[in-house]
């Protein structure tokens, strides 16, 4: 039986042991937290820092294959291991060049896949030359994440927003929508793209809001976004599952934002709603075995649980009750004990032929389960 790792404890690491259940495969987490969503699901759990050189390579150095849930890994134990024949998803020199937002924005200008004008600033004296580029979102290079490590650039006062410290600005497009395609790409290189779907974004905490899937797409766009996300996977030259995150502009052109070297949010409704989920099909991928099948059983729409404004400590999901009456709704709990705001806690998938009745649900979700604390909770 193959010995496989996880890099991080979190929700992603949680649903991929969920579906590691199917397979004869024996699984090792690795996170700081015991208490982590993953913990008690793996068959072998270790407490350890995985930014940390030795923690990294001694906790994978006697498993077949290893796996990341976040990009802050420490990838120089995971290149020490690969050479020393560990097999690493997605490969080391992959994420190296996803997890820093400059190699990333420079990767695809050197590769010519379309994304959005940009130049790099090394600190804010740097970024202060280039007022005449906004409106345009300042990303710092390393380290940001859901949202956090973005700031947007509207005019030359917003400069001081900025980051002092080596970040990409990236000229602000006119976009009719968001939207991201999932590739899975086997040991061999064989690849298969799950439908493209549709983001909608919460403006103001900059992450995901719901999204719908299929996205609803001209031919031509789909043709283009899924030939540019092939593209880019192509060019990384690794096997593992990867989200490519698009602009379809006011024009219809397709430009790429940026790209998750794993399995991802915009991924979450295939537990439900396609043959193979994401989940299961990293599995496929690390034990060699043929690749899934990517197609829709029902369209599907995804509402991000976020914890409420106002509320930090014991989570209590208000409106659970309400939600499980729905037909046709999948509630997905992380199991992270404490919530605060904005901190992601769970999704609910929604699956119907109809969009609106899509949209219509999503709305209830949303307005219904709140993530608030026991203690504020009328039980």
């Amino acid at each position: 039986m193959q010995k496989v790792g996880i890099l991080g404890g979190g929700q992603l690491g949680r649903m991929l042991l969920q579906a590691a259940a199917n397979y004869p495969v024996e699984t090792y987490v690795m996170e700081n937290d015991t208490t982590c969503p993953a913990a008690h699901l793996c068959h072998h759990f270790t407490k350890g820092d995985i930014r940390n050189f030795d923690d990294v390579y001694n906790f994978g150095k006697g498993l077949d294959a290893i796996t990341i849930e976040i990009e802050s890994v420490n990838e120089e134990a995971l290149e020490k291991l690969e050479a020393e024949g560990v097999k690493v998803y997605p490969k080391p020199s992959a994420l190296r060049t996803i997890k820093n937002k400059i190699l990333q924005k420079e990767f695809y200008k050197k590769n010519e896949i379309p994304t959005s004008e940009f130049v790099i600033t090394q600190n804010k004296n740097e970024l202060q030359q280039h007022g005449s580029f906004l409106p345009a979102a300042h990303k710092i290079g390393m380290g940001g994440y859901d949202g956090r490590g973005v700031e947007l650039l509207r005019k030359p006062e917003d400069l001081a927003k900025g980051f002092d410290a080596p970040s990409v600005l990236e000229k602000l497009v006119a976009i009719k929508k968001e939207i991201a395609v999932i590739i899975a790409v086997s040991q061999k290189g064989e690849t298969t793209l799950y439908p493209p779907v549709d983001m909608v974004f919460d403006t103001r905490l900059n992450l995901l809001d719901f999204q719908l899937s299929p996205a609803e797409l001209p031919e031509k766009v789909l043709w283009k976004a899924e030939a540019i996300a092939l593209k880019v996977v192509k060019d990384l030259k690794s096997p593992g599952i990867f989200a490519v995150e698009l602009f379809v502009d006011i024009d219809n052109n397709v430009l790429v934002n940026e790209t998750a070297p794993r399995v991802h949010n915009s991924g979450h409704h295939t537990i439900e709603a396609n043959y193979s989920s994401q989940f299961d099909m990293l599995w496929r991928i690390m034990l060699n075995y043929p690749l899934g099948n990517t197609d829709h059983i029902l369209p599907a729409a995804i509402v991000n649980l976020l914890g409420a404004e106002g509320y930090s400590g014991e989570a209590y999901y208000e409106g659970l009750n309400e939600i499980l009456q729905i037909d046709n709704v999948f509630v997905h709990i992380y199991g992270k004990k404490e919530t605060k705001p904005g901190r992601k806690m769970g999704h609910v998938t929604i699956m119907s032929k109809e969009k609106q009745e899509l949209i219509h649900q999503a709305n209830r979700i949303k307005s219904v389960l709140k993530v608030i604390t026991r203690s504020d909770a009328h039980v």
